[in-house]
């Protein structure tokens, strides 16, 4: 069987263990996706017609909107929580050193875990992006061609963020560990461009919510979705998927190759 056969057969036993351990627990991935869920509900619902008057709209249909590219984002952060969790799991239950005394394809474990939770994470959003359609969100504006690169946009940013979260989870001791040290997963988009414009912002606190990664990936988004204007956003959003995903990736194979302590 030639290398590449192997890399895919055993990244496909791979993928197949993450998914069933996925369907089995169910717990992790739910309780992850209840945080978009409720601050959606809470931002419509609660505040809609306030933050709506803030940014110029009209109603809260001007405000959701808005909304809605930044929870499909901060929605993909807190799902790969789950997967830095999951990661910590095999890490501290041995399962790991296991695979890396078997007649596998090296990379396969990894990419196992990471295509599992990209699929994960991508259903998370699709359920999310119901929810808001259910709740008055419309893009009339927007091609098929945006929407396709919206898809995209979707995709290279949860792999990004995904081999992230595996390094976080092969570098932490246990669970807790991972899942406090991939918090700024959810925190970040918390302090972009998500909720409110940046110029709305304190002075000294724009930088901070500009020079981010999600940032230009919400713009992004929310042009294409809503046709508004992206300028230098797309370049920067892409520039950031891949120096994390090329961060994460190494930083995830530098861990699972080193020696076991």
């Amino acid at each position: 069987m030639s290398t590449l056969a192997l890399a895919v057969r055993d990244s496909t036993t791979m993928l197949r263990r993450n998914l069933l351990h996925a369907r089995r627990y169910p717990s992790l991935t739910l309780n992850l996706l209840l945080t978009p869920v409720m601050l959606l509900l809470l931002f419509v619902y609660i505040f809609g017609d306030t933050m709506s008057a803030g940014i110029g709209g009209g109603d809260r249909s001007d405000y959701i909107a808005y909304l809605v590219p930044g929870v499909l984002l901060m929605t993909i952060g807190s799902t790969t929580i789950g997967t830095a969790v999951s990661v910590s799991n095999d890490m501290t239950e041995g399962i790991i050193a296991r695979f890396r005394t078997m007649a596998i394809h090296r990379g396969s474990v990894l990419i196992g875990h990471v295509i599992g939770s990209v699929l994960q994470a991508v259903i998370s959003v699709v359920l999310v992006g119901l929810i808001a359609l259910a709740m008055g969100f419309r893009s009339t504006d927007a091609t098929a061609l945006e929407w396709l690169a919206a898809f995209g946009v979707l995709a290279f940013f949860t792999l990004a963020l995904t081999w992230i979260a595996v390094g976080m989870g092969m570098g932490s001791p246990n669970a807790e560990a991972a899942s406090n040290s991939a918090m700024p997963l959810i925190l970040l988009p918390l302090i972009s461009s998500a909720f409110v414009p940046i110029d709305a912002m304190p002075g000294w606190f724009q930088p901070i919510a500009e020079y981010q990664p999600f940032t230009p990936a919400i713009e992004t988004l929310r042009g294409l979705l809503l046709g508004t204007e992206i300028g230098h956003n797309g370049w920067l959003a892409l520039g950031w998927c891949l120096a994390l995903t090329v961060l994460g990736y190494r930083w995830s194979q530098a861990q699972f190759n080193r020696d076991p302590k």
